[in-house]
């Protein structure tokens, strides 16, 4: 019985929702308003709170408090300050089982005021928190106005000190330099970003935020050059399903692997069970043939002769756009697969 070795995870973060105020062209994760407001269980998520903290005390000391992208444990979603008593009772969680290194992520819809934004953090501070992760690029802020991510940044260095993280900084002194007040639409960025630089070198959209996967494909894929499915074949996904850092669980306790939304490894309760038997290959097809050598091409292959999928005649902008285009080919007509979950996550791309 072929079966995939999971390993134990040493950094990653759990949703509290994919229900968000935003339904950003970027988002891997594809949140939005639209999904159901369906949060995480608390005795579900200590459940996983208990065990992702035996695995992460393999790699971190006691009291570890440094805060980072790819360190420890951060709660997301969505957008958690949606529901801020949750929020609130999932950093004490992490704090009782002395989980080191706790971020949350946010947006910034709720910064409306000093006092509302401060009272908060330091709630959440008193609780047990570490950090914060602010949202700042130029597709947050055709929703959210500068100021309240402005605000936020301020009071989260007065506060958290240097466990804030401005994701990505060179937007948010894009944003700063051009004096930028309220919300701004993206095709206004590019071409205030285009006037101050012709070259379009200082645009921006390779920055490390701007992962090639999610959204991205759908809604502003034209601003990046396009391959045939070919030029993606001969790649294996094995790394990215397998690696042991930024693993997410989400609020139906999926557990997924690094940043491949839309794809389950299991039930993340049975982490530990996961991580010691693997996953039985011949139970999850699309997982079997990404693992493969020439794991892109096999997966086209099946898709092709199982469910018809089809090249797109324009391309692709990454083998991530790929893998994904036919994943949502086959939920449309197989939504029993074990891997595929959540399916509303395929539905909620464009």
């Amino acid at each position: 019985m072929a079966r995939l070795i999971i390993s134990k995870p040493i950094s990653g973060g759990i949703f509290l929702t994919y229900k968000c105020t935003s339904e950003c062209r970027h988002c891997m994760y594809a949140c939005s308003p639209k999904w159901r407001s369906d949060w995480i269980n608390l005795r579900d998520a200590e459940i996983v709170l208990r065990v992702l903290s035996a695995a992460f005390k393999r790699r971190y000391p006691k009291g570890f408090s440094r805060v980072g992208v790819n360190l420890e444990l951060h709660f997301t979603g969505g957008e958690p300050f949606l529901n801020f008593n949750l929020l609130l009772e999932l950093v004490k969680l992490a704090s009782k089982y002395e989980i080191p290194s706790i971020f949350i992520e946010t947006n910034c819809f709720w910064c409306v005021n000093d006092r509302i934004t401060e009272e908060k953090f330091i709630k959440l501070r008193e609780a047990g928190l570490n950090g914060v992760l602010i949202s700042a690029n130029p597709f947050v802020i055709e929703n959210i106005p500068f100021e309240r991510i402005e605000r936020a940044v301020n009071i989260s260095r007065r506060i958290f000190q240097e466990n804030t993280i401005v994701y990505q900084e060179p937007f948010y002194a894009q944003m700063k330099a051009i004096g930028l007040k309220g919300t701004l639409p993206f095709e206004d960025y590019l071409r205030i970003m285009r006037e101050r630089d012709p070259t379009g070198l200082h645009l921006g959209l390779s920055y490390p935020s701007m992962l090639l996967m999610g959204r991205i494909p759908y809604r502003v894929g034209y601003l990046y050059k396009k391959y045939p499915a070919r030029e993606f074949f001969n790649e294996s996904c094995l790394g990215e399903l397998t690696r042991d850092w930024h693993i997410h669980v989400d609020n139906y306790c999926n557990y997924i692997p690094g940043y491949c939304a839309g794809i389950s490894l299991g039930d993340a309760r049975d982490l530990e069970s996961l991580c010691r038997e693997g996953i039985n290959l011949n139970d999850h097809p699309v997982i079997e043939k990404l693992v493969s050598p020439k794991g892109i091409g096999k997966l086209f292959e099946y898709a092709f002769r199982e469910y018809g999928y089809r090249e797109r005649k324009e391309g692709y902008i990454s083998k991530c756009h790929l893998c994904l285009d036919i994943r949502r080919h086959i939920i449309e007509q197989n939504e029993e697969l074990k891997e595929l979950k959540p399916k509303d996550f395929y539905k909620y791309l464009d």
